[in-house]
């Protein structure tokens, strides 16, 4: 919301002689206002500039903090915000703190309750009238060369770029899913400390993600149900380290814990018994707030999920809080692996089992992986899965498109700015998704 607000709000900031959010504030010979509006903070940045940047998100139980969530299906803190913010509903998931005065649009939806219900679309409708809570992308880069361990931070792996994310922020996606490694993260060992130079690259991201954009982060542990390449096997060792690593977040309602990428090849009731225990850990910690996203076996495939993965509508969250989380790729054995897709509606077809499936459950998901080529048939398969996704936004939370990254460079599903393949083909599109 706050790439929408910043006009509105700057306006009404000149009025009252203050500037408004990331406006300009101070520097050598600057004559305008040298004080920001709420919720920002006038930061020098060099002789000649200074810069309204925001006040860290916090909330004190109370009140939600500037551009914090104050309301929503399944929201249950506080629909209280700080001075100078109001709460401004966003759609059936989602209200947020913002600005007074500003406004996301001419006819705003009133504010809800925590529990006003979300809309059910029929096929026939405009897909506009629902939207997901969530719609983003997975950044890549800090997973990358597993085969090194813990490898070199800006040769075998790198932490994904600010400046990129906070361009798609502008352009209105809100979440954002940051692959990790876990050997990384905690070696030699499972229940080894964290390794604070790993984790304090990816505690900078999420923090300017989540506390000063204002937006979502998904922290993915890239593994695939594997630990040094074997199969994970010590639930008590899994649930350590995810209590360990939630336990820096807990604080955090913006940071979602998706607790191990595309379980693959292995017994059902351990892929259970492993997803159980992480979400004991996380809960342990004192994270109670924060989603949590669990994946399935057979590389937690929404086109196989209902036949592989029955077993796991018998996790229990606490704090139910619980996303289940699956992929999508539109190609002939759904890896994502070529770049041409079965048929124009096979986006669609390879939904409609999980969909049910969540909904006899009443249970909710989140695609957590999409891509489609750069060819008319991919682009209309992956429109048709959009449009089912918002069609069933009941059960379907969040959508995350599989290529962000700068080290992706001629990557089929490329979606960096400017060049990436995926960007130039796909961008027109799935800017129509954007929660508004």
């Amino acid at each position: 919301m706050k790439y929408l607000l910043s006009g509105v709000a700057f306006a009404a900031a000149v009025i009252a002689n203050k500037a408004g959010p990331y406006e300009r504030c101070g520097g050598k010979d600057w004559t305008g206002p040298t004080s920001c509006v709420a919720g920002f903070n006038c930061t020098y940045s060099n002789e000649y500039y200074s810069q309204c940047s925001p006040l860290p998100y916090y909330s004190n139980g109370t009140r939600s903090g500037s551009y914090g969530q104050c309301g929503g299906k399944g929201w249950n803190g506080t629909t209280v915000c700080v001075d100078g913010y109001k709460c401004q509903y966003v759609n059936g998931w989602y209200s947020q703190c913002v600005l007074n005065g500003a406004d996301a649009g001419p006819s705003p939806s009133p504010s809800p309750s925590p529990s006003r219900p979300v809309p059910v679309i029929g096929k026939g409708d405009d897909h506009r009238d629902a939207k997901l809570k969530w719609f983003g992308f997975d950044q890549s880069s800090a997973e990358f060369a597993p085969e090194k361990k813990p490898g070199v931070s800006g040769v075998d792996y790198r932490f994904p770029d600010e400046t990129s994310i906070y361009k798609l922020i502008q352009q209105g996606y809100n979440i954002f899913r940051i692959p990790f490694l876990m050997e990384r993260m905690a070696a030699p060992d499972m229940t080894s400390p964290i390794q604070e130079d790993y984790f304090a690259g990816i505690r900078q991201l999420v923090d300017f993600i989540t506390t000063y954009q204002g937006k979502h982060v998904i922290l993915d542990a890239h593994n695939y149900g594997r630990y040094n390449d074997q199969i994970m096997t010590d639930t008590e060792a899994f649930r350590t380290f995810w209590k360990n690593l939630a336990g820096r977040f807990h604080d955090n309602a913006n940071v979602i814990f998706d607790i191990n990428n595309e379980y693959h090849d292995m017994d059902q009731k351990l892929v259970f018994d492993l997803n159980q225990a992480a979400i004991d850990g996380i809960r342990d910690s004192g994270a109670k707030e924060q989603y949590i996203m669990a994946e399935g076996n057979s590389n937690t495939g929404a086109w196989t999920w209902a036949k592989v993965n029955d077993n796991l509508k018998d996790l229990v969250d606490p704090s139910n809080k619980l996303i289940y989380e699956m992929h999508q790729y539109l190609d002939t054995d759904g890896s994502g692996t070529s770049d041409q897709c079965v048929s124009s509606t096979i986006g669609v077809e390879r939904l409609e089992a999980a969909t049910r499936w969540l909904r006899d459950n009443n249970k909710v998901g989140a695609i957590g992986e999409f891509a489609g080529g750069a060819n008319p048939q991919c682009k209309e398969a992956v429109k048709g899965m959009l449009d089912h996704l918002e069609a069933n936004s009941d059960v379907w939370m969040a959508a995350l498109w599989w290529g962000g990254g700068s080290w992706w460079h001629d990557y089929r599903f490329s979606f960096e700015l400017p060049d990436g393949t995926a960007y130039k083909y796909y961008s027109d599109l799935l800017s129509k998704y954007v929660p508004s």
